[in-house]
């Protein structure tokens, strides 16, 4: 409930300060809880009520402390990316402030920022490795812990192979750690590896780059300062991400730009807009195609932007047409006037924003949604311009950066793909023998395409939304040798995820557990197991120091706040562990020094500096982050460039792409797409990443480029043979060369010209001899002039085309039809679990098929009629004060009083027709039988037929109460049930988004 407590307001016995005295075995009221957080009485609350921000702390207050040492590190909750400034004395950490200097948060924090300090001293921390032996929790040493595991994994890989262990890795990795992590993933031999970008943003990814070339934000919050209109669909950031409302509300109110949010329910956020629009959840599509209904049939649209930078937009003014304001309103619920109103404020208030979240990209369609905001943008004429581009705001303090170095079942660092160039790609940086890391992955005979070998290194892998059926399904329908046995939860809780009663029963059925995490997480006591269980306690990333990617693309640099507590340890030092026990410690960190156990972390990033050449992670060297960390009072806080200092010139952060070398000190790019900027001084043009033609017409871009660009027109990407054709390649230096050469092959150098004695010439004759100089020369002609700008080591190909102002990746259209996808253009199709009957037959999902190594169901879902028996739509969000799974904040004494218990919001209609009152106990149970027993918040914020609960919550399981199931002293404050146990199967038919925002259920009185 939203509701605050006090000591004397009774409370039930899952939730309230009843709950946090018996966890904690010590009295707190809130008056102690707000006296102990050095702030004002209220000032918490209403910090946690409205996403506002923290006042400066008067340091004149703390004389004897005034000589404190001051660290900044950086929040480890959503992917704003504020500074925090640890002060901290003998090597304790006593207290914080925001990072005043910081372009992100200006000196503000939100709830959780505020108390980021108890989540490195909070006493409901995991404290030292642990097993399950007979259901009770044993202390072991980390030695046996290692040991243990190691022994049982290699035994599961010896009989299953190594697709058997599942290695779900975090987005609370620093960057160095989840590069690190998809490394030891592929000496291990698997690409069954991913994290929570799957279940988050895996559709904006898949959308957004196959749109114009890379999947993430565009622009920055600082650049929503120039916004002259905010169009947020799908996304609440007043409680997701609240200090990005500081920068929404400036453009609102010194640009008089208009915020239109579109959601299905009323949030903090919606409170704030111009314009509500209320439309019926998983109906985004036909909303965006309804508002780009006005704009093409009053003529808004950029026709020129369109004509040059944008391929298959006349498909797509076919969809369109068919979405008269009628046909919208039927599906929506929108009406066609308020749409209207929406579309005349996009035209006339240019250059405008689209911002989205989960809400649009957590469906079976979602790939579809992404998409379609893409192309309003396009159709406005918004990308690559300041104050416009499509701001995706991700919420985990590092989702961007895991995303980035690659920890996906899909790609490589820095999206290279699963191919076989990619791998000898990646095995160039590594210095690795490319045989021997075949060698580790499984084949499956003529199990392939026409009966072909399957060779497992080159297929994706099972994804993390979809972990449970790896082990579930039965092993002749899956595309690999075995079931999953084994799985390593490394930084992720499981009731982020949505079918928790099937979780249940798949945690319990494998061979081994094992939970790697500073909080337990509900993956240790959500099942019924009595062994096979182990807990290895994680550091927080404020006892590690690294890098770490804000949701703009920004880059910055954590310092170590205070060393690991408790028997803790940085995440990679357990990854060399893990790898000496397995027994490739030495091939692996062949590169990295490795100082009293722990890999050093900054040569980690130079390694990664070195292969990251697609999206520009090779500029952002380790001293260049710690002098913009040192410095951030020198950037402006909208344009985000440095004025003078040691950075100046530099965009804070060094947005990726930073191109080329660091020598090359190239900016990096704080607007992805902007012409109107020279490439060396941060500007780009779309990415040539699907050809240069497709059915006869020309997918480049026609008479426009960037500011300085020798080539005046569109081109592809770069290779060497591109330099040669265009006489470039002189401009490139013998070492770049010679590296060039290395990698196409020659090791030694260009080949000498040989000959060879003609045919029926015997030993010793010098007559007849026929010359091979041609056929060598066209060998390493051919070979050379097949590296591109992403393979070359040197970065000279990147060099030379930035020199001459182009972009190295080439200057195309963006691409408003995506062929390769199931719906090139974007379709609205239902729900599988839909109210709306009526709309199946004309709007249906997608026959079932297998992808992903499973087989995934569609259409045998929607088939049936689910919504007599479960009426009510069911939809999930975030709260303010908690985040993610839950664990960790309801782990923090300041937040877990904040929010005590669990809730559903809905309807007062839908609440007086079941017969509910505001504040009862009453079950929501979804149509796969799951079911949750929560309080009743009934509040007009949910339309009619809608319901929302947030998703932070667990321990608590179908009325099960899980608190003595947690090794003592770990247990959270506040538990409650997990939304995603009534949450239901559902895919996105590109990517396996789990579907979270549109499902069915029922309420009734508990």
């Amino acid at each position: 409930m939203l509701r605050r407590k006090t000591t004397s307001t009774p409370v039930g016995r899952n939730g309230g300060i009843g709950v946090i005295n018996r966890a904690a075995k010590s009295g707190v009221d809130r008056r102690a809880f707000l006296r102990g957080s050095g702030l004002a009485i209220g000032g918490l609350a209403a910090i946690g009520a409205t996403g506002g921000t923290v006042a400066r702390a008067d340091m004149s207050e703390y004389p004897a402390l005034a000589g404190a040492e001051k660290i900044r590190s950086v929040c480890t909750h959503c992917a704003v990316g504020c500074t925090v400034i640890a002060e901290v004395e003998n090597g304790v950490w006593f207290g914080q402030e925001p990072g005043y200097d910081s372009p992100f948060n200006l000196g503000g924090h939100c709830a959780k920022g505020a108390a980021v300090r108890e989540t490195a001293h909070g006493e409901r921390r995991l404290k030292y490795p642990m097993k399950k032996v007979g259901g009770v929790w044993e202390r072991i040493s980390w030695d046996q812990a290692i040991e243990e595991i190691g022994d049982q994994i290699t035994s599961i890989k010896e009989e299953s192979g190594p697709d058997s262990v599942y290695w779900l890795g975090s987005a609370k990795h620093n960057n160095e750690q989840a590069y690190l992590f998809r490394k030891f993933a592929a000496y291990w031999g698997t690409n069954n590896v991913d994290h929570q970008a799957r279940i988050c943003h895996s559709t904006t990814v898949a959308g957004v780059a196959n749109t114009w070339g890379y999947g993430a934000m565009t622009n920055s919050f600082n650049d929503i300062h120039n916004s002259k209109a905010i169009f947020l669909i799908g996304g609440n950031p007043a409680e997701a991400h609240p200090v990005s409302l500081l920068h929404l509300l400036k453009a609102k109110e010194e640009n008089s730009a208009p915020l239109i949010v579109c959601d299905p329910r009323y949030t903090r956020t919606a409170a704030h807009a111009d314009e509500y629009v209320r439309f019926r959840p998983g109906t985004d599509v036909a909303l965006v195609w309804g508002i780009l209904y006005h704009i093409f049939d009053n003529g808004w649209e950029d026709k020129e932007f369109i004509r040059t930078r944008v391929w298959g937009m006349d498909q797509i003014r076919e969809e369109v047409a068919r979405w008269t304001p009628e046909e919208v309103e039927r599906v929506t619920g929108a009406p066609g006037s308020q749409l209207r109103r929406v579309a005349r404020q996009l035209s006339e208030n240019r250059p405008g924003t689209v911002i989205w979240c989960m809400g649009g990209t957590q469906h079976t369609n979602g790939n579809n949604n992404t998409r379609a905001y893409c192309i309003l943008q396009l159709a406005l004429g918004n990308i690559g311009i300041s104050g416009g581009g499509t701001n995706i705001f991700r919420g985990h303090d590092n989702v961007q950066g895991a995303t980035d170095l690659g920890v996906l079942a899909d790609t490589l660092p820095g999206y290279y793909g699963l191919s076989d160039g990619s791998w000898a790609h990646w095995a160039r940086v590594w210095e690795e023998d490319l045989d021997w890391l075949k060698s580790n992955f499984d084949v499956m005979e003529g199990k392939g395409a026409d009966g072909a070998d399957r060779m497992m290194m080159n297929e994706t892998g099972i994804p993390v939304s979809r972990w449970i059926d790896g082990v579930l399904e039965d092993a002749e329908n899956i595309d690999q040798p075995d079931n999953t046995r084994a799985m390593i939860f490394w930084g992720h809780a499981p009731n982020s995820q949505t079918r928790m009663t099937e979780m249940k029963t798949a945690m319990e059925k494998l061979d081994l557990l094992v939970v790697i995490d500073p909080y337990p997480t509900l993956t240790a006591v959500m099942n019924d197991r009595e062994d096979g269980v182990y807990i290895l306690p994680a550091s927080t990333q404020y006892e590690t120091r690294g890098s770490v990617t804000a949701s703009n693309r920004s880059l910055q640099w954590r310092d170590r706040i205070v060393e690991p507590l408790f028997e803790s340890l940085p995440d990679h030092t357990i990854m060399a562990k893990f790898a000496t026990k397995l027994g490739f410690a030495d091939r692996i960190f062949r590169n990295i020094a490795v100082e009293n156990g722990e890999p050093n972390i900054e040569d980690i990033t130079r390694e990664f500096n070195r292969g990251m050449w697609t999206i520009g992670y090779t500029g952002q060297s380790p001293e260049r982050l710690k002098t913009h960390m040192a410095n951030q009072h020198t950037f402006d806080k909208t344009t985000l460039r440095a004025v003078g200092g040691p950075a100046d010139g530099d965009y804070y952060g060094l947005p990726w792409p930073s191109w080329g070398t660091p020598e090359m000190n190239h900016p990096g790019t704080a607007n992805l797409y902007d012409m109107s900027l020279p490439v060396a001084e941060g500007g780009l043009t779309f990415r040539a990443r699907f050809g240069v033609e497709r059915d006869g017409e020309n997918l480049l871009a026609e008479g426009v480029y960037s500011v300085g660009s020798e080539i005046e027109d569109g081109y592809p990407e770069f290779t060497m043979q591109m330099l040669r054709d265009l006489g470039w390649d002189s401009d490139l230096t013998q070492d770049e060369v010679d590296s060039i050469n290395r990698v196409a092959g020659f090791p030694d150098g260009r080949p000498e010209a040989t000959t060879a004695p003609a045919e029926g010439a015997t030993d010793g004759e010098e007559v007849g001899e026929k010359t091979m100089t041609g056929e060598i020369e066209s060998d390493y002609q051919q070979k050379t002039g097949g590296v591109n700008w992403k393979t070359d080591l040197s970065g000279g190909i990147q060099r030379v085309a930035i020199a001459r102002g182009c972009a190295p990746f080439g200057n195309a259209k963006a691409r408003a039809v995506v062929w390769t996808f199931p719906d090139p253009v974007p379709l609205h199709r239902e729900p599988l679990y839909t109210p709306r009957r009526d709309l199946v037959a004309e709007y249906g999902t997608y026959e079932d098929k297998k992808f992903w190594r499973l087989p995934t169901r569609y259409a045998s879902i929607q088939e049936n009629d689910f919504s007599e028996e479960y009426p009510l739509i069911l939809t999930s969000g975030r709260l303010v004060e908690y985040e993610g799974g839950g664990d960790e904040s309801r782990s923090n004494r300041w937040l877990a009083e904040l929010q005590q218990e669990m809730f559903v919001e809905m309807n007062p209609r839908d609440a007086n027709d079941l017969g509910v009152r505001d504040g009862d106990d009453v079950w929501v149970e979804g149509p796969e039988k799951g079911k949750v027993l929560v309080k009743a918040m009934v509040t007009p914020r949910v339309g009619e037929g809608v319901a929302f609960m947030p998703f932070h919550f667990g321990g608590i399981f179908e009325g099960r109460d899980l608190r003595d199931k947690y090794p003592e002293g770990a247990d959270p404050y506040v538990l409650g049930e997990s939304t995603n146990i009534a949450q239901t199967y559902g895919y996105d038919s590109v990517t396996q988004m789990q579907e979270t925002k549109c499902t069915l259920c029922k309420i009734y009185t508990a």
